[in-house]
């Protein structure tokens, strides 16, 4: 699609969707915005400076009240080497209390930045972080609890790159903001006053929070000019609720090169790329030819997030070659990812995620009603999918079999009971492998985050998880059916400051669909 045909099918949009005028007038006009790029922050004498703010960012030539870190929205790109110990300064100067989670990062519990460790308005987090893992890109963002998706839709959240010995060896683009790109993907719903609008009731706790605009680093359509050649796109789908489906508009290939935690063994090809929500993908395009292509945002099969305009292909950066010669290969292999060791005898834990009846039912109808009925179609298989047929492995789960309108708060859940500050779920020993078996006793998508570890997957939602899924990730996907995964934790996390788990749809987190767990020394044999 050329730009300025969807700029006029936008606008076509606002005007049925009674958007803002003004929306639909700078829409209409098609200005051309060049890609925004994060700022790289490097620790200077092992310290690192973060500031969460108040701001506003410019959208359709309307000032749009934001947050951001070190600015007015997003944060700095955060430049980290393996083996470096870095002193995390992280200043709070919004009207509220917040957590900075590292999300991706390997460090203690302590350092981890989970709800347990608020900082008050105008407080000061001081964590140590000893970088201890291969080169990965991460991200970070808050993590309060009940307000995880609030701070994130305003605003808050920056990408962390990990470098080490292997990333600078292999032969890959990497000038930053040139032929090396963070892509930071996201939606927002502005009201009728121009601003953000969030509000947390039945129908968000149930589909969660999602908007009519999709922006790429808080850009409408960006542009970005590189060198003729490969591109190296860090992808990032820092949506609250929206899983992404990326492809090139002319079906180009795309070469996933790294996920979650790191690179894979040799790139592998794709056409469709399929992203949850906290997700990171590496990947190279090839722009050699010199003609200009589109990253295009494809309909998804996820309750609610068909609404127009997203019932198409709609475009989120283009990428323009220019004149400069670019970088010209892509290497065979990359890293050597540790084998899978047996696990037939491995401890096991077994996870079911699940939501309140009532809450679920009330929530599709509101969606219903706001929308026409434009629900979309539900996963797994309908709204009768797998989960809710079987309800997992204790047919419907607690969540599914109980409900009747209770607190919106604490109305998902995880193995039956929704997040509780200071408890305890279990404790794993640090070192020990364990298998983590995790069942979604309802149709919903639940793409699942664990804290403080980068695990390996092992069966995703039944199934043999896809090549560019099988290297280390710290989200997987939940959706009806049953995953499994491999998790094995470096450090420790004592009970004053435990690790997380939870599904990484923000307003299921925030409404309970979390549990804290402890992880502890392993026992000296005798």
């Amino acid at each position: 699609m050329k730009r300025r045909d969807f700029i006029k099918m936008l606008g076509l949009t606002a005007l049925s969707s009674g958007l803002p005028f003004p929306q639909l007038m700078a829409v209409a006009a098609g200005t051309t915005r060049v890609l925004p790029i994060a700022p790289l922050l490097r620790p200077e004498n092992g310290q690192l400076f973060l500031t969460a703010q108040e701001g506003q960012t410019e959208w359709f030539d309307r000032k749009v009240k934001t947050w951001g870190y070190n600015g007015g929205i997003l944060g700095p790109t955060l430049a980290l080497r393996k083996g470096e110990l870095v002193t995390m300064h992280v200043q709070n100067r919004l009207p509220e209390s917040t957590a900075l989670h590292w999300h991706g990062l390997e460090v203690p519990g302590t350092a981890d930045g989970g709800p347990q460790a608020m900082i008050p308005a105008g407080g000061l987090w001081k964590p140590t972080i000893h970088v201890d893992q291969p080169a990965a890109t991460c991200w970070y963002h808050p993590h309060p609890h009940q307000r995880t998706g609030f701070q994130v839709a305003m605003g808050l959240a920056g990408m962390i790159i990990v470098e080490d010995e292997h990333s600078d060896a292999f032969d890959l683009p990497k000038n930053y903001g040139v032929d090396d790109i963070p892509v930071v993907i996201q939606d927002k719903r502005l009201d009728e006053k121009f601003q953000i609008s969030y509000t947390m009731d039945v129908m968000t706790a149930t589909m969660g929070w999602f908007g009519d605009l999709m922006l790429t680093n808080g850009a409408f359509y960006p542009l970005h000019e590189a060198p003729k050649g490969w591109v190296r796109l860090r992808l990032l789908n820092g949506c609250n609720a929206r899983s992404l489906r990326l492809a090139c508009s002319d079906n180009r290939p795309m070469y996933v090169i790294a996920s979650d935690g790191g690179f894979l063994e040799t790139p592998v090809q794709v056409h469709q790329l399929d992203m949850l929500m906290g997700e990171r993908f590496e990947v190279l395009i090839d722009l050699g030819s010199g003609h200009a292509v589109d990253l295009l945002s494809l309909p998804v099969r996820q309750p609610g997030m068909n609404i127009p305009p997203f019932d198409q292909a709609v475009p989120v950066l283009r990428l323009q070659p220019d004149s400069r010669p670019g970088h010209r290969s892509m290497p065979r292999t990359l890293v050597k990812l540790p084998a899978i060791p047996a696990h037939q005898h491995l401890p096991i834990r077994y996870i079911d995620l699940s939501m309140d009846h009532w809450l679920m039912m009330q929530g599709m109808r509101e969606l219903g009603d706001r929308f026409g009925g434009s629900m979309g179609p539900m996963m797994g298989g309908g709204m009768m999918g797998r989960g809710m047929m079987r309800g997992g492995r204790g047919m419907m789960g607690r969540g599914m079999m109980g409900g009747g309108g209770g607190d919106i708060w604490t109305s998902n859940m995880i193995n039956g009971r929704p997040f509780t500050m200071n408890y305890s779920s279990f404790d794993v020993k640090v070192g020990q492998y364990e298998k983590w078996i995790i069942n979604g006793s309802d149709m919903m998508l639940h793409p699942f985050h664990v804290h403080g570890c980068q695990f390996r997957i092992l069966q995703e939602n039944n199934r043999m998880p896809p090549p560019h899924r099988r290297g280390l990730k710290d989200t997987v996907l939940v959706q009806g059916g049953e995953s499994v995964i491999l998790v094995r934790f470096k450090h420790q996390a004592p009970p004053e400051r435990m690790y997380m788990a939870h599904c990484h749809l923000l307003e299921h987190e925030d409404t309970g669909m979390m549990m804290s767990f402890t992880t502890s020394a392993a026992r000296a044999r005798s």
